[in-house]
């Protein structure tokens, strides 16, 4: 039999079977608008993480108290880094082109009866150039603030419109844990970082933080929560890094286990590359089940088919038709099932994709890799649990199929 006329058989009792066929299908489209669904999202949170990566600073490495160690397994944060680390850094490293010292806390801020419980950042004027901030309205952290302990405040743009929602906030005073403090500058808008809005802080110079809010415990001077450091281009990057850690062993006598670590961007984005990498994995597996599932549907119908159609079967093999002809006919039937199904689950699959572009931070992205691989593995599942129906049609001894009808 001509395999046009075999397709053109196969439609027509689909067709009119509409309900029983649109149902076998909803597996194969469930299973393949999960799949690329799943992938599309993992891949939009791997991009969405680069992204924000890009935006801390060109070429940044950070410098973080404690090993890895001691800040899985502890609750405080560790008090291993000092002011003087960060000057070293400066002045000893000459892979770097800027040093910004960082001392974070959570601390209400009030003005006029408005209280907000944000994070205030002591730091230096390279902050701005290191992190890769604009300035929007008035001015940063300079020297002689530093240097003077002055009490002024640069606020992020969240934070300035929460509690300057009508007014230029530039000249007026708020209260940092009872001290007052005078704006000096509004930052632009940054965004969010691995779900931490870094608009809504406040920057005050790292001194004044020091001796005026947060006070100090430390010997060996002014601790920091960490230094963020930019290296003077990509290819010094490696070189800073190692050369951190020798001057960091250095002056803190270090001859075992590291009480500090240099993490570049890079090495972050690996980290939550491998974890978002994972996730998708495991959750494309998961939604791959579905189409395992609705492989397992077709090839149901397709054995309720075969023994509903005992008649046809028998009165085509008594005219003539080979077990090849009737083979081919139910395998085309399985196939058509699962490839419209393929075809349906991919445009939901996209239209969900690009739903969550739309609703959510995640940027959309639609892998044609995923779509290729969804749709030919429909095909194969419609195509392999095709084969014992099919089969068992194939194998009907005519004699008996017409006696049985």
């Amino acid at each position: 039999m001509d395999i046009l006329e075999s397709v053109k058989m196969a439609s027509t009792t689909l067709v009119a079977n509409k309900l029983r066929s649109s149902l076998t299908m909803l597996g194969i489209i469930i299973g393949n608008a999960s799949v690329i669904a799943m992938v599309g999202i993992g891949q939009g949170a791997q991009k969405l993480a680069a992204e924000q990566f890009q935006s801390l600073g060109p070429n940044t490495l950070f410098v973080v108290p404690g090993s890895q160690e001691s800040r899985s397994t502890s609750f405080d944060q560790p008090k291993t880094l000092v002011l003087e680390d960060a000057k070293a850094i400066a002045s000893r490293v000459p892979t770097v082109a800027e040093v910004a010292p960082q001392i974070s806390a959570t601390q209400v801020i009030t003005y006029q009866g408005q209280n907000s419980k944000d994070s205030v950042i002591g730091t230096t004027p390279e902050y701005l150039q290191v992190r890769s901030f604009e300035v929007a309205k008035g001015r940063f952290i300079r020297d002689v603030d530093m240097r003077r302990n002055n009490q002024v405040v640069v606020l992020g743009s969240e934070l300035a419109n929460e509690l300057f929602p009508y007014q230029n906030p530039i000249g007026k005073r708020l209260r940092i844990k009872n001290t007052s403090f005078e704006i000096v500058g509004v930052l632009e808008s940054k965004g969010s970082f691995l779900g931490n809005n870094q608009d809504n802080r406040a920057y005050i110079p790292l001194t004044t933080m020091a001796n005026q809010l947060v006070g100090s415990t430390s010997p060996y001077g002014t601790e920091l929560t960490f230094i963020s450091i930019s290296a003077k281009d990509k290819d010094s990057i490696r070189a800073a890094q190692f050369q951190i850690k020798n001057l960091l062993r250095l002056r803190h006598n270090i001859t075992g286990e590291d009480d500090f670590d240099v993490q570049s961007q890079q090495d972050i984005l690996k980290i939550v590359g491998r974890v978002t990498g994972g996730l998708t994995i495991m959750l494309t597996a998961i939604a791959g089940i579905s189409l395992v599932v609705g492989g397992i549907g077709v090839m149901n119908i397709m054995l309720v088919s075969v023994t509903e159609r005992t008649q046809e079967i028998g009165l085509r093999k008594a005219v003539g038709a080979k077990e090849q002809d009737i083979l081919t006919q139910f395998l085309i039937e399985a196939v058509i099932l699962s490839a419209v199904g393929g075809a349906f689950g991919t445009l939901i699959g996209v239209g969900s994709i690009v739903l969550v572009g739309i609703f959510s931070p995640l940027p959309a992205g639609v892998s044609p890799v995923a779509i290729i691989l969804a749709v030919g593995v429909s095909g194969g599942i419609g195509l392999s649990f095709g084969v014992i129906p099919a089969r068992r049609a194939a194998k009907l001894d005519p004699i008996v199929a017409l006696r049985s009808a």
